[in-house]
């Protein structure tokens, strides 16, 4: 495992989950601060959600991160099998990557349009993952 780094399909995939369990643990953070523990520790049985605009919008950012997660993750895991060097993955998973990070405060402080153009790009970075594996 020595070539276990950052600047690899499955250092990157060490970083997704640190980014998943980012984003659960803000929504979380969130909901709790709104609904209070005794709601995040019962069984949540009545079906209560936050109102609040941001515990709101971390859920939002939440589900769509986990859209677009086990994409990225069946293409660095095939990746780093067929194509371990690929620089045009290596790349794609980057954009991906960043694209997600730099989402989270978007989406948290309502930032329209660039929001989606974000998105866009971290789009693109699974299509670069993809045309990587695929040539």
């Amino acid at each position: 495992m020595e070539n276990l780094t950052l600047l690899t399909f499955p250092g990157l995939v060490a970083l997704s989950v640190a980014l998943l369990v980012f984003h659960v643990m803000l929504q979380g953070n969130l909901a709790t601060r709104e609904l209070g523990s005794q709601w995040n520790a019962g069984p949540r049985d009545e079906g209560r959600k936050p109102q609040g605009k941001f515990a709101g919008r971390a859920e939002r950012a939440l589900r769509n991160f986990q859209e677009t997660y086990p994409a990225f993750i069946g293409l660095a895991l095939a990746l780093a099998i067929a194509e371990p060097h690929s620089w045009l993955g290596l790349i794609g998973a980057f954009i991906w990557f960043a694209g997600r990070i730099v989402y989270i405060p978007l989406y948290l402080f309502g930032v329209s349009y660039i929001r989606s153009l974000v998105w866009l790009v971290a789009m693109a970075g699974l299509g670069c993952m993809a045309v990587a594996l695929l040539f």
